[in-house]
């Protein structure tokens, strides 16, 4: 039985995101799929990550808090997982933040976007992922891309495309009962119909240029923010002078995230970049029809199953947006067309092929 070590360092972030999410499923998957001993690898903390992001896998710690431990693998090469694992037969790094190579290593690539635009990152994390992305190059095995929009990205910047593979993430999302559809619509006191948009408040995810488009569509929507606050974006000004038409939700519990979803008459999500896109997937799940980028990895998912538009122009934004809702045989094409899709993104698939790039690297 092969011994993995697996870092799962991200579930302890002020805001885990979707690399969290990525290995907390991906972990659970391989549990129920392969006979590999999976542990997980943090730095110390006194208790464990907070529900949602829980490892569902046994963690096991090194001796020093998470700043110390990334500094310590990324400028030193000190802190082997085997401190904290005991002996390993493969090290998958599900992020950029690399360990000390000590045994075959495999990685998580989920996207390049420093690299398009440095701006929209803090000064320390663009040197942190830049760091992480020479030491990819020069030590990984494998790399695993989450989407063929990633696997470009990567060749760009000079990998060998033979230790490129583009492995797509998953998702598990029932769908939600009308019940509950109703439930979070008088909980939140949202008014229907509304586009809704959902994510971390950043620039990459291009929530400026939604709102612009919103501002020029009929008075009698509104637009439904979901998800926490980032950085380097302020949402009350973004919003401005369309308060009254906008509803900031924060973050919500999941279990009113599906029902949210499938109240929305449209879900509008135009990011600049992304390496997968959850929020796409997530929407399709629930029948609603999707708005999203050309040009990045949502295009991969959405392609034949929403409408595609140049995030960086509003209007076209906004277009797409109008042709969903005044086109009720549009609408609906799209509603199914999305559940087909999703149902195409399966954790089984992903943990199958890592299984297998396991494998590959152990030989």
């Amino acid at each position: 039985m092969p011994r993995v070590a697996f870092t799962i360092e991200q579930c302890w972030h002020r805001i885990p995101g979707g690399t969290a999410v990525a290995a907390i499923e991906l972990a659970r998957a391989l549990d129920d799929y392969t006979d590999a001993e999976l542990i997980g690898v943090a730095a110390f903390h006194r208790r464990p990550a907070p529900p949602p992001h829980t490892a569902p896998i046994p963690v096991r710690h090194l001796p020093m808090p998470r700043l110390v431990m990334y500094e310590a693998w990324h400028r030193m090469r000190a802190g082997r997982v085997e401190r904290a694992t005991g002996p390993i037969d493969v090290v998958h790094a599900t992020t950029i933040a690399i360990p000390p190579k000590s045994a075959p290593l495999v990685v998580t690539m989920h996207d390049l976007a420093f690299l398009h635009d440095p701006s929209h990152f803090t000064r320390r994390g663009v040197s942190f992922f830049r760091r992480g992305l020479a030491l990819a190059k020069s030590e990984a095995d494998l790399l695993l891309c989450v989407s063929n929009a990633t696997r470009r990205d990567c060749i760009d910047a000079g990998f060998d495309p033979d230790r490129l593979l583009t492995i797509p993430l998953g998702i598990d999302m029932a769908p939600a009962a009308p019940d509950d559809v109703d439930r979070v619509v008088k909980t939140y006191e949202l008014n229907r119909p509304y586009v809704m948009w959902s994510g971390t408040i950043e620039p990459r995810k291009n929530l400026r240029r939604v709102i612009q488009a919103f501002r020029t569509l009929r008075s009698d929507l509104d637009l439904v923010l979901v998800g926490p606050r980032g950085w380097n974006e302020d949402v009350d000004e973004l919003v401005g002078a369309a308060r009254e038409r906008v509803r900031i939700l924060g973050f919500v519990p999941r279990a009113d995230l599906a029902p949210l979803y499938a109240g929305a008459a449209v879900f509008c999500w135009p990011s600049l970049l992304e390496g997968f896109g959850f929020p796409v997937l997530e929407a399709m799940t629930q029948g609603t029809p999707v708005v999203t980028s050309k040009g990045t990895s949502t295009e991969e998912i959405a392609a034949g199953a929403g409408v595609l538009v140049d995030p960086r122009d509003p209007e076209e934004i906004a277009a797409g947006l109008q042709s969903v809702l005044e086109d009720a045989a549009l609408a609906a094409k799209l509603r199914e067309a999305g559940l087909k899709r999703a149902a195409e993104y399966t954790w089984a698939r992903t943990a199958r092929l890592t299984a297998d790039a396991y494998a590959r690297v152990m030989r």
